[in-house]
């Protein structure tokens, strides 16, 4: 593996989506940037100098996340921020000490101007436009609507990315479902289905796909390899999902006012439908910084910031704001819409983006660094061995990034795509299908997880602790992916 392949650093988008396709974009061209900016005497982070401690504060937010909800609720809720904040000082002000304060900027600028703000720009871009749009009319959480309405998600999800699919499909769900007791299994199943798997067909889904299709990837070769696994996926958990729903419904002693007769049935209509349009405007900008390439930019303290990077930003920022103006403000009052979710991602992310450099940068140095084991474990004399390179990628991407895993793992496997996907598609298969499908495996694995979570929580539905989801990831989903390894991948 050659490390000039390799991203630079984090992309945390496992966004889905388009989402975090413009993040995904940005670290598609790292490589390159990189060496030119070491060439030109830019500080450089070898991943072979760091030991395994540097990845402390990431577990420490990690952790952060995952216990102190459960067991300070009153202090996460109100200084979460600054608990984020605290973690990421505990790697940057040692890192500086140690390696310089020249290395520490040139790595903070690099994450903030190529990565964390790309991906916050589009993710609040995804979170505004998706948030303007109201179906309006009597929706009612029945078994059979539930899980059509998840089957819709996850075909949408390859179209306009595993994000936008979730934040336009998941308060629709909510208030259909307002009336019922149990709803914590609809929103688990939404997450597993439309913020990850559904994302698998087209790179335009999710950020390691398109990431492979700027490497060249064919457009439809995930389409065409990956609709088994995850047809199989899909349809295991939407059948999963009717018979608990079915059954917690039989069970649930609340009863709609439409089921009673007690109102009349309103029509379903769709309020705020410029958004739609405005969603596809976003697509349009994400994809005009993969096509567009002028060769201009600016330079900040030797991070090249490309200028297609900083159009497509501003054109996210330009539709943010017409979404503003252009929908109705009671509209989006009735669609539970407040700026309380994206503020606590941009937080907690800001501080996952910082701390994981360390991470990326030890994996990135490959059988060198100090996780060589699981890169070497990939491989067998040689050949590399699918089922390995699934859950191998599947794991990381569970809990890093898995967009640079991708990567990492496409390069292992030799990083040349016209083999790749001949000679090798079943390999390359088992990394696209590892990196998309485990992104479900935790609240952090894809940031749509997280929305979906931030939106129920705020609309009243006591969603499970950050291992409290992983028991539902962990006793329905890996016993799926053990099926999909045994019939795709052995």
């Amino acid at each position: 593996m050659t490390n000039a392949c390799l991203p630079s650093h984090h992309l945390s988008s496992r966004l889905s989506r388009p989402l975090a396709v413009l993040s995904a974009l940005a670290v598609a061209g790292l490589p390159q940037l990189a060496l030119a900016a070491e060439a030109a005497g830019a500080p450089h982070l070898d991943g072979r100098e760091l030991g395994a401690v540097w990845v402390v504060p990431f577990a420490g937010i990690l952790l952060s996340i995952a216990l102190l909800p459960l067991l300070t609720p009153n202090i996460w809720h109100h200084h979460f921020g600054k608990i984020a904040a605290g973690w990421a000082l505990a790697f940057i002000v040692p890192f500086a000490a140690l390696f310089g304060v020249d290395l520490a900027a040139f790595e903070l600028l690099h994450t903030a101007l190529l990565e964390y703000i790309p991906f916050i720009v589009l993710l609040t871009a995804l979170f505004t436009v998706a948030g303007g749009v109201r179906i309006a009319g009597s929706l009612v959480g029945t078994p059979m609507a539930n899980t059509v309405g998840l089957a819709l998600g996850t075909a949408l999800a390859s179209v306009m990315g595993t994000t936008g699919a979730s934040m336009l499909l998941i308060r629709p769900l909510l208030r259909a479902n307002e009336h019922r007791r149990h709803k914590v299994h609809t929103v688990v199943f939404f997450i597993f289905l439309v913020s990850n798997v559904g994302g698998s067909l087209t790179p335009l889904g999710d950020p390691p796909l398109f990431l492979g299709f700027l490497k060249g990837v064919d457009f439809f070769w995930p389409t065409v390899h990956l609709i088994g696994p995850m047809a199989l996926v899909s349809v295991c958990l939407l059948a999963m999902y009717f018979a608990l729903d079915l059954y917690l419904h039989t069970k649930d002693p609340g009863k709609h006012p439409l089921i009673e007769g007690v109102h009349e049935r309103e029509p379903v209509r769709i309020e705020g439908a410029v958004n739609l349009l405005l969603l596809v405007a976003i697509v349009g900008a994400v994809l005009l910084s993969g096509v567009w390439h002028p060769d201009a930019g600016v330079t900040v303290f030797h991070v090249h910031v490309p200028l297609e990077t900083i159009v497509s930003q501003a054109l996210l920022l330009l539709i943010t704001g017409l979404s503003l103006k252009l929908t109705s403000a009671h509209s989006r009052r009735l669609n539970a819409f407040t700026w309380g979710p994206i503020v606590e991602v941009a937080k907690l992310f800001a501080a996952i983006f910082l701390t994981i450099i360390p991470a990326i940068a030890i994996l990135r140095a490959g059988t060198e660094g100090a996780l060589g084991a699981i890169i070497a474990a990939v491989n067998d004399n040689g050949q590399p061995v699918p089922a390995a390179y699934f859950w191998a990628a599947g794991i990381l991407s569970s809990f890093l990034d898995n967009a640079p895993t991708y990567l990492i793992f496409f390069n292992t496997a030799g990083g040349e795509p016209q083999v790749l996907m001949k000679d090798l598609a079943v390999t390359l298969t088992a990394i696209s299908a590892g990196a998309v499908f485990m992104g479900a495996n935790s609240y952090i694995g894809n940031a749509p997880n997280f929305m979906v979570k931030a939106i129920a929580e705020e609309r009243g539905v006591k969603m499970p602790s950050f291992f409290g989801y992983m028991l539902w990831s962990c006793g329905i989903l890996v016993p799926l992916f053990v099926v999909v390894t045994w019939v795709f991948f052995r």
